[in-house]
């Protein structure tokens, strides 16, 4: 067989066995070389920096779609967040109890007529800072009350308790704690108004405040005085002569003990509210270890304290206005209203009666302001005997 020249082509061994001549590969390369050194032809390099600069920027137009639509996003997630707190606002409204509040909202507005009669002054701004604070302290301390009763297993499921806020998991613990916390700030709000708008000093306003309407925390909370059977007068002091004397003093700078007794109405009407709400919860006060004056002097017994709260502040006034002005006549208005609910009470259908209680308290609250505010300073007694 005959060798090629050795000159024009070589062999070379391919491990598979095959042959291929180096011309051919050289050719390969002469061209390779040829496209490396041809100068019209783009390199590796300049392909990749003519894509980086062919990039195409991001329109304005794209931009303003782009932050429209983030906007719109978080506002869609901020209006399902407001939904949803309205949503459950009402849950956090009946927390509240707002039913009860006129307790204190009544003799606020004692106060501050009977400040009216006497001086002659008034201060819309204390006044609505007043009733702010007191509205604020009660709302607070009905939260506490509704998270006490329940940590302590007074209020549970197999009791029919007014407040089932968290019997029936509506609320959580923590929430009602948080709502609790935010209306004592709410009331320290309305005192600091108070402080810088009375021309009271700020001394004899906090002793009032601070020692007087803040303690309704200690009724359920801390010591827990509705347990040991001191919660009812601590309730009939706090909303009813505290609550009167911090309005006067607010609305006058000075103090005059004597609109103490215009509160006894109203202070004897509140505690029947909750005198009927403990003799109901009786047999269920005992076995949680509750101890009331309900359930010290039992049921024959409460249903003659009961009388007596009810309709001695119907004799104040039937004596008042014989001695005084005919004005205060006015709450013998509700009267009958008062003997149909001592008449439940009898009967023992208590199931509804603190409602009901709460409901005359209203309207009984309100015709004594109105006979208040209609007499003649000068007839009303010991307003201007000091």
């Amino acid at each position: 067989m005959e060798r090629p020249n050795s000159r024009n082509s070589t062999y070379t061994e391919i491990p598979n066995g095959t042959n291929q001549t180096n011309g051919h590969c050289l050719a390969k390369s002469n061209n390779k070389s040829q496209e490396d050194d041809d100068p019209d032809k783009p390199s590796i390099h300049n392909v990749q920096e003519t894509k980086i600069h062919n990039v195409t920027p991001i329109s304005q137009e794209s931009q303003s779609k782009f932050s429209n639509s983030r906007l719109i996003t978080q506002i869609k997630i901020f209006s399902g967040s407001f939904t949803t707190i309205l949503y459950r606002s009402k849950y956090y409204l009946t927390s509240l109890r707002p039913g009860s509040l006129s307790v204190s909202l009544i003799p606020v507005l004692l106060g501050t007529i009977l400040a009216f009669k006497t001086t002659g002054l008034f201060s819309f701004i204390i006044l609505f800072a007043t009733v702010l604070t007191v509205i604020s302290v009660h709302a607070a301390g009905n939260l506490v009350n509704t998270y006490c009763d329940f940590m302590r297993g007074i209020d549970r499921k197999d009791r029919k308790t007014d407040d089932r806020t968290l019997v029936d998991s509506i609320l959580t613990p923590e929430e009602v704690v948080n709502l609790g916390v935010i209306f004592y700030v709410i009331g320290c709000i309305g005192f600091l108004i108070v402080v810088l708008s009375s021309p009271a000093r700020m001394e004899m306003l906090a002793l009032i405040y601070f020692g007087g309407i803040s303690s309704s925390f200690l009724y359920t909370g801390g010591i827990g005085l509705k347990y040991i059977a001191l919660g009812d007068i601590l309730i009939m002091i706090t909303f009813g002569p505290v609550s009167v004397l911090y309005s006067f003093v607010a609305q006058t700078g000075t103090i005059r003990l004597v609109t103490l007794l215009y509160a006894i109405p109203l202070a004897l009407n509140a505690e029947a509210i909750l005198h009927s709400n403990n003799a109901r919860d009786i047999e269920d006060d005992r076995k949680a270890g509750c101890v009331t004056i309900a359930v010290l002097i039992g049921h024959s017994a409460s249903h003659v304290l009961f009388a007596l709260l009810l309709f001695v502040p119907y004799i104040l006034f039937m004596v008042g206005a014989f001695h005084y002005s005919l004005w205060l006549l006015l709450p013998m208005i509700t009267l009958p209203k008062a003997f149909q609910l001592e008449k439940l009470f009898r009967d023992g259908n208590l199931r509804h009666l603190p409602r009901h209680m709460a409901k005359l308290n209203f309207y009984f609250g309100m015709l004594y302001l109105s006979a208040c505010f209609l007499s003649h300073g000068h007839k009303l007694p010991g307003l201007f005997q000091f």
